[in-house]
């Protein structure tokens, strides 16, 4: 695993995007210098251009042209996100690229679990009769004893199963690669047609872009739910589409493709469709988790020490 290397003496200058990080970074040692930067209005002059990491701003900052070029000693891009997309492959030679792994792993599982019960239990349904002054009563789903497959057997997915278990769900992962207890996507195939509900929580890559298309809907059973708290572009929206509107299947969003979702669009309306704007790690305590990832990385930096969470295989 990678490591910075600095002369004892030698400051660690740090871009941050808010002067609440620089306050935290500052307080690991006095050898930390942060330096408050938008990248959006280009690169920083004077001391703060010798810096040798970046913090972009939370919610996966773009990469604007010709930033991490103008910055001569940047060695390190430490995201206060776990997607890394927009950054990965992007880097020049020499620059690290971590993620904040684990810092949304609790506040997303537990939009998992919250979006597939009110999915499962029809709250949206009785919401939108309550809106409207009516009794409705209904029989829906229910997340006790559902087989649930859950697509990306990462920190995320485990945790997704966990907190699932005292609902006595059969959880069944897949990955990219088969191992011990996870299914390869290659299975697939096979064991969409056994599950009552389908979690999507993998990174964007070639492989995962489009997975999610109208042969993978097709093969799930009548009236399973779709849950995806991964990014929109895993998904073919139009297929997706074309599977509520007959009234096959049922999903619960947090991410789209477009997102933002524009005004207008057919989601917005699309029947058996629970939607949320992007909020799955949207909690208080997931900003404090991202600066610790942070500050716990200059640490290992300082102290000489291996990097965490490197995005290596993305």
């Amino acid at each position: 695993m990678p490591r910075l290397s600095l002369h004892p003496d030698q400051p660690l200058r740090v871009l941050v995007p808010s002067r609440a990080l620089a306050d935290a970074v500052e307080a690991v040692s006095p050898r930390v210098r942060a330096f408050r930067v938008d990248a959006a209005d280009g690169p920083p002059s004077g001391e703060a251009a010798q810096a040798q990491v970046w913090v972009p701003r939370s919610g996966g900052a773009d990469l604007p042209p010709g930033f991490v070029e103008a910055l001569p000693e940047l060695r390190l891009v430490q995201l206060l996100s776990a997607g890394a997309e927009k950054f990965a492959g992007r880097l020049p030679e020499g620059v690290v690229l971590c993620n904040a792994r684990g810092a949304h792993t609790p506040s997303t599982a537990e939009w998992v679990l919250s979006a597939v019960l009110a999915a499962q239990r029809g709250l949206p349904d009785f919401v939108r009769a309550q809106e409207q002054g009516r009794w409705a009563p209904a029989t829906h789903r229910s997340l006790v004893g559902a087989r649930v497959l859950v697509v990306g057997a990462g920190d995320i997915g485990r945790t997704v199963a966990r907190m699932m278990a005292p609902f006595d769900v059969e959880v069944t992962f897949v990955a990219r690669t088969a191992r011990e207890g996870v299914h390869g996507t290659d299975q697939l195939p096979d064991l969409l047609p056994h599950a009552d509900v389908v979690v999507l929580l993998v990174p964007v890559t070639p492989e995962t872009t489009g997975l999610v298309d109208a042969r993978f809907l097709a093969a799930m059973a009548d009236g399973a739910l779709l849950v995806n708290a991964a990014r929109g572009v895993v998904v073919d929206t139009d297929a997706l589409l074309a599977e509520l509107a007959a009234g096959r299947l049922r999903a619960a969003l947090d991410v789209t493709d477009p997102e933002p979702l524009p005004e207008g669009h057919p989601l917005w309306s699309a029947p058996g469709l629970l939607l949320t704007p992007h909020v799955g790690g949207a909690v208080p305590q997931t900003n404090a988790r991202a600066a610790r990832a942070v500050t716990d990385q200059l640490a290992r930096v300082l102290a000489g020490e291996e990097l965490a969470n490197v995005v290596a295989d993305y």
